[in-house]
């Protein structure tokens, strides 16, 4: 190669850096930053999770249930188990996490609830001095968008007192964050306000996870109470079902198959006894084994064989509601009485012969 070619690859090489240079500073200067296809990993990497396979760094998680479903107590062990690098049931947390627990509700209850898991962890004072947890007690409004600069200062109380940033924020309940505004969880409106400012405090945090506690509606079975925008909004959304033993089961996931991923039971800790003489106590969870699935008949009466056949014959798309009860209907079941093609679904139901998965039912092949 000639110093004459040299010379005019080396022109070329600097004015592409004097572009690159142009280019970073004017795409700097964006309210809202772009990136090139180019400019993309085609080998996406792996997720920073905080539970192994379940809970990951900047994502999103809602924890449903009815109430007395354990769904705080639930969120209590989390955050015992994430801030002490304990596997929680059964999956595994690598480091040490900072937790800010927005109790909303019944803050002392969490506290309790804290100090039950720190004895029966055994920790020591010492232990405890140094675990990253810190509960914020008050009502917090997220329908507004001035609201999170003072989360943020809340937040920041965490790093300032153990030197560690927020892995985990917690939010128990998510109907408090929107009925402190005066707003309406059946409000889809209201729902993306309160969702965009939790965004905005995962950006300003550096993608911590937030975990939201909610409610289920009159149907359990349909998932979170409010709006059905909820369910889009989030990328694991985990529903709580059960009488002595509760099962926690995916109903949503980004990453992960649907279905049962726990099973847990209440447990009464007590702490001593009060002037009385009569024990102080409060219910935390402890894991235990997934109840027995109900038996299935292989009688299903002729009605039974042709509604389970409508949704059989629908495939893995499965069918809502509507759509089933409308080919029902189209086939003759339930056009005299409206509660027969209630009573036929519950019945395959209690088989475990079906299930409802985010708004669609399908076949339950396991």
């Amino acid at each position: 190669m000639t110093v004459h070619a040299l010379d005019v690859e080396a022109e070329v090489a600097a004015f592409r850096q004097e572009q690159d240079r142009e280019t970073r500073a004017r795409r700097a200067r964006l309210k809202y930053p772009v990136r090139t296809i180019q400019e993309l990993s085609f080998l996406p990497k792996p997720k920073n999770w905080l539970v192994k396979g379940l809970l990951a760094q900047g994502e999103t998680s809602a924890w449903i249930a009815p109430p007395g479903g354990m769904k705080s107590a639930l969120m209590a062990e989390l955050t015992m188990c994430v801030a002490n690098k304990q596997p929680w049931h059964g999956r595994k947390v690598d480091h040490c996490y900072g937790v800010m627990y927005f109790a909303l509700e019944r803050s002392d209850l969490v506290h309790r609830r804290l100090m039950a898991h720190c004895i029966r962890m055994e920790l020591s004072e010492d232990d405890r001095d140094q675990m990253p947890v810190m509960i914020c007690p008050g009502m917090v409004d997220l329908t507004a968008a001035d609201s999170v600069p003072h989360v943020m200062q809340s937040i920041k109380e965490l790093s300032q007192e153990y030197g560690v940033g927020p892995g985990l924020l917690i939010f128990d309940t998510f109907a408090k964050l929107i009925a402190a505004g005066g707003g309406d969880e059946d409000k889809d409106k209201d729902q993306g306000k309160v969702f965009a400012n939790v965004q905005r405090i995962k950006d300003a945090c550096h993608g911590p996870h937030v975990a939201l506690v909610g409610h289920t509606g009159k149907d359990e079975t349909r998932g979170s109470r409010g709006s059905n925008a909820f369910l889009g909004d989030v990328d694991v959304m985990v529903t709580i079902a059960g009488t002595e033993v509760k099962t926690a089961t995916v109903l949503k996931a980004n990453d992960m198959p649907e279905g049962p991923l726990f099973s847990f039971k209440s447990k009464v800790h007590e702490f001593g006894l009060d002037e009385d003489g009569d024990p102080i106590t409060v219910n935390i969870v402890e894991a235990a084994d997934a109840p027995a699935p109900p038996s299935r008949s292989p009688k299903l009466s002729s009605n039974q064989q042709t509604f389970y056949r409508l949704l059989y014959d629908a495939g893995d798309a499965g069918l809502t509601l509507e759509e089933w009860n409308n080919e029902a209907k189209a086939v003759g079941l339930g056009a005299n009485r409206k509660a027969t093609l209630h009573d036929l679904r519950k019945a395959l139901e209690d088989r475990s012969m079906v299930r409802e998965c985010g708004g669609r039912w399908k076949v339950n092949h396991g």
